[in-house]
């Protein structure tokens, strides 16, 4: 009988051992399955950026730029890696106050081999994390694309990367003063697409108009490249938001069904629209309403269920379309490719929505995981409201600051021979394409 209760017992212990929910559960043991996903969803992110975004916003500019597009996106990758080692990293995620980090992590210092976050190791930790930091300010890109200055770019994307994005990581999942009051932004509705979204508004705004808009059409020289871009960004999305849970569970599992089903829905319902307004749909409204969907679930992602996220990409299909329309052709505003229509509202838009289904009062659209200790709706949107508006007012003013100071240091635009020559040739001195 002890031989019998002695084997059953071993044959459960390994069991428990196997189990990615059980086996590691607490914090400061090793996981080995939440390791293997999140170095997993680390590759995806990076490659929503190196290729995905590179590609998806490659075409859409004109071909003289598209090397520029390229290159911004690289460099950016490459400048935010620097900094995340050198003190960002510190400054997001070590302990400090409710507004910023300390320094106890400057140069990944105590970051080896063994050291943990969580139940996975912190150098994966932080390169997860910083697969964040370069897509966010590459998202940017968009909103000065075909005119802005390559020194300025680099400056602009540094100093940004120091002075916003920053220290609002720090706030929401840092443990600064926005995680204190319980905001929910699973994966980054406000630290990426409200402040990417914002400042792409406030760079259009100060930089002005490209050549010809909106007069003349500038449309899109490839979209092929385009769509082959999208597609990247899509799957990639499923670390984005997946890998948010920093688990190999079914939080994880959910985020990705929600992140799937609202993509679709927007694509449907923005393709559906231009079919409506235009007569015919095109594929790139068809991959914006996409990009909608993904950027407007992104906070809700691990908070809420299936039903919510197919309203949640219902309602940005539709707002985020008007939004489009409304900028380009009532306000004529050149946020060039669109981030703030898409990143910016859909940001605000999907942060208000996980207060709302998130909430365990709303049945089949309620919270799976985190989501079910939300506090009530009401008490929760003011959370949410809160966490929005002062993502807003501070990206904003520090994004027109800093576009002020790199103006004062290297100029902030081409010369108008320069972009009408394009930023391929006058900034890097080659060509997209060369069909001679």
């Amino acid at each position: 009988m002890k031989k019998i209760g002695s084997l059953f017992f071993k044959i459960g212990s390994g069991l428990v051992l196997l189990s990615p929910q059980l086996g590691w559960a607490a914090d400061n043991t090793l996981n080995p399955a939440n390791t293997a996903w999140i170095l997993t969803a680390t590759a995806l992110v990076l490659f929503m950026t190196l290729p995905g975004l590179s590609l998806f916003y490659g075409g859409l500019v004109r071909s003289k730029n598209v090397l520029s597009v390229l290159m911004q996106c690289g460099a950016i990758t490459a400048l935010v890696s620097i900094l995340w080692l050198v003190g960002l990293y510190s400054l997001a995620f070590s302990e400090g106050n409710s507004f910023i980090g300390g320094v106890s992590k400057l140069f990944f210092s105590g970051v080896n081999r063994d050291s943990l976050t969580g139940s996975i190791p912190e150098s994966v930790f932080a390169m997860f994390q910083l697969t964040f930091a370069i897509i966010t300010p590459a998202l940017i890109v968009g909103g000065f694309a075909e005119r802005m200055k390559f020194s300025a770019v680099l400056l602009f994307s540094g100093l940004w990367a120091i002075f916003v994005y920053t220290p609002i990581t720090h706030w929401v999942w840092g443990g600064g003063w926005l995680q204190t009051m319980g905001l929910l932004d699973f994966a980054g509705g406000t630290v990426v697409h409200i402040t990417a979204g914002v400042s792409a508004l406030v760079a259009a705004l100060v930089m002005g108009r490209r050549q010809g808009f909106p007069e003349t059409a500038l449309m899109p020289h490839n979209m092929t490249m385009t769509v082959s871009g999208a597609g990247m960004l899509w799957v990639g999305w499923y670390g984005f938001n997946g890998g948010s849970a920093l688990a190999a569970n079914g939080d994880a599992g959910m985020a990705i069904l929600v992140t799937h089903i609202s993509a679709s829905a927007a694509a449907l319902v923005w393709m559906s629209l231009e079919w409506l307004k235009y007569g015919k749909p095109s594929v790139l409204g068809t991959v914006t309403g996409m990009v909608a969907g993904l950027g407007t679930i992104t906070g809700a992602s691990g908070y809420i269920g299936p039903a919510g996220g197919l309203v949640v990409g219902l309602l940005a299909g539709l707002i985020c379309f008007f939004a489009t329309n409304f900028m380009k052709r009532t306000l004529k505003v050149d946020d060039s490719l669109d981030v703030f229509p898409v990143h910016g509202v859909g940001g605000m838009l999907g942060t208000l929505l996980a207060g709302v289904f998130a909430s365990p009062a709303l049945g089949i659209f309620s919270g799976y995981g985190f989501g079910s200790g939300i506090q009530s709706i009401d008490a929760q949107l003011s959370v949410q409201l809160t966490g929005v508006l002062a993502t807003v007012a501070y990206t904003a003013i520090l994004t027109w600051v800093i576009l002020k100071v790199v103006q004062m240091l290297v100029g902030l635009r081409v010369t108008p021979e320069e972009e009408m020559q394009g930023l391929d040739i006058t900034q890097h001195e080659e060509r997209g394409y060369d069909y001679l």
